[in-house]
């Protein structure tokens, strides 16, 4: 499939939405000058990062009015390289703690040693964010197969294959409304790039994965072949990368609006945290502010974002855990192509 279908196939789900967003706007001018802006800005930043649909913008709005949301609303990606030797793997309880979250995290749920899920509110929403106390047991999780004309697989189902505890759902994949078994970057899968399938697709992108210790690996502008030349054994393609080092991505604005949103980090003492946060009809949420304030209190030292909306799924022995979008609840979750779990 050539990069510009892809691009096709990939916005015809933002179509849908815009088209949505379009008769709330009635003509354009609540949405210009009512209680709308964030919805607005939303609207705008996401039709002009594709070429396709700037001029879904471009229809209700000025190129200088254009011009102001996004010079307002942006992130500075980080380039730097994460530093593995800073994460040093203890993850046991301690007789003391530096804070609360700090004690949260590391107190056990019973007699469970492998996870431990705390339940947060952000804002009006709901999250869930789960301590994962053996990294080196987190692995890829993904559609048994991919580009066959299907449409991936379910994260409840993927967990039960792959034997696994706890999963989320994890990188992007080409979109007609229904989805694909199409990823959207780099796949790798124990020690293998299993997507792209040829070597025609070299671009570089952000890949987010594991290696044989269970650390996280944070690789900017790579190419799968980086990834496996740094250790990575297990990992995909997505971001933006929220913390790195323990510095958290410089958001100016709400660039995305609030969503549904997935992330995966790791504290310095080698927890690793799954973040899902539910929400609905991208109104309500969570920005990538929320999550980057929810993981640097509970001591992210690395994280990413990883696909969120609809896609947004949080398996728990076999069962969907948290409440995404009604579309994708009344599926019994989106089905995905790739995401995260922690082996039993």
């Amino acid at each position: 499939m050539s990069k510009r279908k892809k691009s096709k196939n990939k916005g015809l789900k933002w179509t849908i939405l815009f088209i949505i967003l379009d008769l709330l706007a009635i003509g354009g001018f609540v949405m210009m000058y009512g209680p709308w802006d964030k919805v607005r800005n939303f609207y705008v930043n996401t039709a002009m990062k594709t070429k396709d649909h700037q001029y879904l913008a471009k229809v209700f709005y000025s190129d200088k009015t254009i011009n102001d949301i996004i010079n307002s609303n942006y992130f500075i990606e980080i380039k730097e390289k994460v530093k593995l030797d800073d994460v040093v793997i203890d993850t046991a309880p301690k007789a003391s703690y530096k804070n609360k979250y700090d004690e949260e995290i590391l107190t056990r749920d019973g007699n469970n040693e492998d996870y431990k899920i705390i339940n947060l509110k952000v804002g009006i929403s709901k999250a869930y964010l789960v301590a994962i106390y053996k990294p080196d047991k987190v692995t890829l999780i993904r559609a048994k197969n991919f580009n066959i004309g299907r449409y991936g697989e379910q994260v409840t189902y993927m967990c039960n294959r792959y034997n696994a505890s706890v999963c989320i759902n994890g990188g992007g994949f080409v979109d007609e409304g229904i989805g694909s078994d199409i990823p959207l970057g780099y796949v790798i899968d124990d020690g293998e790039i299993v997507w792209p399938s040829s070597s025609w697709d070299t671009r570089k992108g952000n890949l987010i994965g594991f290696n044989k210790e269970g650390k996280l690996l944070l690789l900017s502008n790579s190419t799968g072949e980086d990834a496996l030349s740094e250790g990575m054994v297990d990992g995909l393609e997505f971001g933006p990368f929220l913390i790195v080092n323990g510095k958290p991505l410089e958001i100016v604005g709400d660039p995305w609006g609030k969503s549904p949103r997935v992330a995966i980090g790791q504290r310095k003492d080698g927890v690793v945290l799954f973040l899902v946060i539910d929400g609905e009809n991208y109104i309500d949420g969570a920005s990538l502010q929320d999550v980057v304030d929810v993981l640097t209190r509970y001591g992210a030292y690395n994280a990413a974002n990883l696909d969120g909306g609809h896609s947004s799924s949080l398996a728990v022995n076999g069962v969907l855990y948290n409440n995404p979008p009604a579309i994708a609840k009344r599926q019994g979750g989106r089905y995905v192509v790739t995401g995260f779990g922690l082996l039993k």
